[in-house]
């Protein structure tokens, strides 16, 4: 799978296209809603593929729910269907905390340009948990607990079955921001590298596109459409979540519940939208509100990790996200 400096300038040689630009991540950070807004403009190209991870080739391709292409023939032809007058991109979230994806990126595509959007540590953290959850990925559906679980499965233990890439579980390992861009600046130039807030995001979708745009190089006056794409959920029930996945996976005892009634809705496309009913209907709530006091546990613990961004970035992320009121909060509590 790994692409050889030969590879790539073959690869731009000919016709086929690399991509002009990388949304890299964070998941859970506006990433799927930004990829949706971008991929509407007439100028710009996105493929219908999310997350091809072509890139993060440390990252095993079966343990992602979207299927990532595995070689450099499949992951171009995600691109083929771009006119000569677009620009290319691709968005793949786990870019940004792959410790190769960058120099990767900038061997193949040195004149990319690279879009990050980074959230509050403690949010992002507890959407993404729940996401694992919902993916799959994870098993303990609590949140604290799952945190305290980290040196166990960094010495390979209490790893859940269906997780095949354990390192993702490893969730204080998504929030090193500065050193995750810092991989990025040493490759690529400043004027390379968009890096985005989150709170700007959905503050004003329209605005934060625009600079997206402009940054890009692509007419920004187009009309903008807001979109709230991926939202975070949680689980409402688990036994009915456990027989959906069986069904949707033919696995497990839970398919022999649904088989019958599940295949005789056909054709595929027909049984598949069945199973994503029910897990809106049946599987999935809204997300229950956060432990208050574990929040509070983490923000205190990612504090240096947030002042070493905002110097990283030269902007007031403590202020801005809380950080300053942490040690007061603290004694009040």
């Amino acid at each position: 799978m790994t692409m050889s400096i030969e590879e790539a300038a073959t690869a731009r040689g000919r016709h086929t296209r690399m991509p002009d630009f990388f949304i890299v991540g964070h998941s859970k950070s506006g990433t799927t809603a930004l990829y949706e807004m971008l991929r509407r403009h007439e100028q710009i190209f996105l493929p219908d593929l999310k997350e091809p991870i072509f890139f993060a080739q440390e990252q095993p391709r079966e343990a992602h729910r979207y299927r990532p292409t595995a070689t450099l023939a499949e992951y171009l032809a995600l691109f083929e269907p771009a006119t000569a007058d677009q620009c290319v991109g691709e968005a793949s979230a786990s870019y940004l905390r792959s410790p190769t994806a960058a120099a990767r990126i900038a061997q193949a595509q040195p004149g990319a340009r690279i879009i990050a959007i980074l959230r509050e540590p403690a949010s992002f953290l507890r959407s993404f948990h729940l996401q694992c959850v919902q993916a799959h990925y994870e098993t303990q559906k609590d949140f604290r607990k799952a945190i305290e679980l980290e040196d166990a499965r960094r010495r390979g233990e209490r790893i859940p079955r269906r997780s095949l890439w354990p390192q993702e579980l490893l969730y204080s390992d998504h929030v090193r921001y500065a050193e995750q861009l810092r991989r990025y600046h040493e490759v690529f130039g400043a004027e390379q590298v968009l890096v985005l807030i989150y709170d700007d995001f959905r503050r004003d979708n329209e605005a934060t596109v625009r600079q997206v745009l402009r940054f890009l190089d692509v007419d920004d006056t187009v009309a903008v459409q807001a979109t709230d794409a991926n939202p975070t959920v949680g689980m409402r029930s688990q036994r009915m979540d456990d027989l959906v996945y069986a069904a949707s996976t033919g696995r497990g005892p839970g398919w022999r519940v649904l088989k019958t009634a599940v295949t005789a809705l056909t054709p595929t496309d027909l049984r598949r939208g069945v199973l994503k009913a029910a897990q809106r209907r049946l599987v999935y709530g809204e997300a229950p509100p956060p432990d208050e006091s574990f929040m509070l546990e983490l923000r205190r613990r990612f504090k240096p990790e947030v002042v070493a961004l905002s110097e990283y970035l030269d902007r007031d992320l403590v202020e801005l996200w809380g950080y300053d009121k942490i040690d007061r909060l603290t004694a009040d509590g």
